[in-house]
C-alpha cells in the first residue's frame, strides 16, 4: 500500500513536511497539481480561498485549514470556507496528525463498499437495503429487514430466539408482549421470500432456533 499523499498549500503547511514524512506520509507542495489526486490537503490560514477550486477538482477529500486562534469566529470561518476541519499551527503537529488520521480513516471507510450478502438466489445489498429473490424484488418492513440481515450475516448457523431478540428487538417491550413474536416475523419473511414458489431458505430447528441456508440443515428437530 502506498503512503497517503498530502498536498500542502502555504507556508505553515510547508513547515509540516518533515514531520509528516517522518510519520509515513508523502507530501507535495502547492500550487495545486494537475493529475494525481492527493489523499488530503493541508492549507495555511491565508489559503482558504483555494478550497472551492480544490472541491471542484477533487470533490470530497479531507481539507484541513490552519486557524491562528481557536475561537468561535475562527471555527466558523473554517467551516464556512468549505474545510472539513481546522488545525492550529501554534499547537505543534501532534494534534494535526491525530485529526489527519481520523479524516483519512473516515474516508477509507466511506469508500469501502458494503459486502453483498447472498444465499442461493437470495441477495441483500446493505448499501441500498434492497432484497431480491432471483430477479424478483422483495419489499420488507424495517423489522423484517433487520431479521433477514441477521440471518444472512450468520448464514448456516442456528440462531437462538434469545440471540434474535437481543439483536433485532433489543429486548424492547414489543418483544416481550408476545411469546411468538419471532415466529410471526419468520412467517412474514417466509411468505415474502417464497411468494414466487421459491424453495425455503429459513429453517426452524425445534428447541434451538432458526437457520438460513440453501440446503436443509441435517439437524435433529428440524422443521
Amino acid at each position: 500500500m502506498n503512503d497517503p499523499h498530502i498536498l500542502l498549500l502555504g507556508p505553515e503547511a510547508y513547515a509540516l513536511a518533515p514531520r509528516l514524512e517522518a510519520s509515513g506520509y508523502s507530501c507535495s507542495r502547492g500550487p495545486v497539481p494537475v493529475g494525481a489526486k492527493p489523499d488530503a490537503v493541508l492549507l495555511s490560514s491565508g489559503d482558504s480561498g483555494s478550497i472551492a477550486s480544490l472541491r471542484k477538482q477533487w470533490g470530497l477529500i479531507p481539507v484541513l485549514l490552519n486557524v491562528e486562534e481557536d475561537t468561535v469566529e475562527a471555527r466558523a470561518h473554517c467551516l464556512s470556507s468549505g474545510a472539513d476541519d481546522f488545525w492550529l499551527s501554534s499547537l505543534g503537529p501532534s494534534d494535526l496528525l491525530m485529526r489527519l488520521r481520523l479524516h483519512l480513516d473516515l474516508t477509507r471507510r466511506a469508500n469501502v463498499p458494503a459486502q453483498i450478502l447472498q444465499v442461493g438466489d437470495l441477495v441483500l445489498n446493505p448499501s441500498t437495503r434492497k432484497v431480491q429473490r432471483g430477479e424478483r424484488p422483495v419489499g420488507l418492513t424495517s423489522r423484517e429487514y433487520q431479521l433477514l440481515l441477521l440471518l444472512l450475516e450468520r448464514k448456516g448457523t442456528v440462531l437462538s430466539r434469545d440471540l434474535i431478540l437481543r439483536h433485532v428487538w433489543n429486548d424492547q417491550q414489543e418483544s416481550n408482549s408476545s411469546s411468538n413474536v419471532i415466529e410471526v416475523y419468520v412467517r412474514y419473511l417466509r411468505q415474502k421470500l417464497e411468494e414466487g414458489g421459491e424453495q425455503r431458505l429459513i429453517h426452524t430447528i425445534r428447541g434451538q432456533g432458526y437457520c438460513l441456508s440453501e440446503q436443509s440443515p441435517q439437524i435433529e428437530g428440524r422443521e
